[in-house]
């Protein structure tokens, strides 16, 4: 079984899904590093926009691979296993962000947004549209403010980064209209893959066994894992244990409960058990993550505010 490795950004470890940021680079640059070719991997709590201005090569999006060209426009949310070939003159700005930040934002102001933030998209000659000509402009603040840090970084990274995705989702309505859905086409076994992350979306507090998932969507057990391994690369134990320690971190970092007190709101009705749980996924105690985690917040306040 090929294992899908989780990075940050191609071939980095992994940042920890509660850090908001927004990175910029050039395809080239990183691409480079790895002979242009960009194995299959995923982002936790990450989604990526690269656009391409010049070169090309080919991108496969869980499962499905798509040639790309100059003004072609990539979105890969959060959890979504995809590669890269590219050609050696391949261009263009890269932009990474926290997804959990935009999806809240986009819930309040702009409900229409939320599909260019949770779907994959590939759009080609983007910047061919009415909306195209403000594509670079957006690109060229977001890497100003990438590499400005100053005071306010944290501040305005986030909603630059959004104005990105409103354009993104204008962009892809405009292409819809001139010539159908923009979108990655839905297969039979990617959708019971998706129902299946909603429904832990939805029911991981309450410790749903994987077979309980399974019968929700009409597999049993062993189907629905190997469906994720098929997919996703991981077993759909895996998927769900996923969610929870995601969960766990952020309401370490950001809650004031007490350990005891994150472990029953996350369904664990003993606390040494969510400990041992914890530290199998991550390496540390609760109580070390957070302590942890705080530091590094408190670091990168004192940077900002510089």
């Amino acid at each position: 079984m090929t294992t899908i490795q989780k990075y940050a950004l191609y071939g980095d470890a992994p940042n920890p899904a509660w850090l908001d940021m927004v990175h910029f680079e050039h395809i080239h640059e990183r691409s480079s590093l790895h002979e242009f070719q960009i194995a299959p991997h995923l982002h936790e709590g990450l989604i990526q926009v690269l656009y391409l201005t010049r070169g090309g090569g080919v991108a496969v999006i869980e499962g499905s691979t798509w040639p790309l060209y100059p003004q072609t426009l990539i979105v890969i949310p959060a959890g979504q296993v995809h590669g890269f070939r590219f050609a050696p003159d391949v261009d263009g700005p890269a932009v990474t962000g926290a997804q959990r930040p935009l999806e809240s934002l986009a819930a309040v102001t702009a409900p229409d947004v939320a599909a260019a933030i949770r779907v994959p998209l590939v759009l080609h000659s983007a910047g061919s549209t009415s909306h195209g000509d403000a594509l670079m402009p957006l690109f060229d603040a977001i890497e100003r403010e990438s590499r400005m840090h100053g005071s306010g970084e944290a501040a305005a990274g986030p909603p630059l980064l959004f104005a990105l995705f409103v354009l993104i989702q204008r962009i892809a309505t405009a292409l819809r209209a001139q010539d159908g859905p923009a979108s990655l086409p839905t297969t039979r076994k990617a959708t019971r893959v998706d129902r299946f992350r909603a429904l832990v979306d939805a029911h991981f507090r309450e410790r749903w066994s994987v077979e309980r998932y399974a019968a929700e969507v009409g597999l049993t057990a062993g189907q629905l894992s190997r469906l994720c391994r098929d997919l996703l690369g991981m077993s759909s134990l895996d998927v769900v244990n996923a969610r929870v320690v995601h969960e766990a971190e952020r309401e370490l970092v950001y809650s004031t409960l007490a350990v005891k007190q994150v472990a029953a709101v996350l369904g664990f009705e003993d606390e040494a058990y969510f400990g041992r749980f914890f530290r199998k996924h991550t390496g540390v105690t609760p109580s070390e993550f957070r302590s942890t985690a705080h530091q590094r917040l408190g670091t990168r306040g004192r940077r900002a505010g510089r």
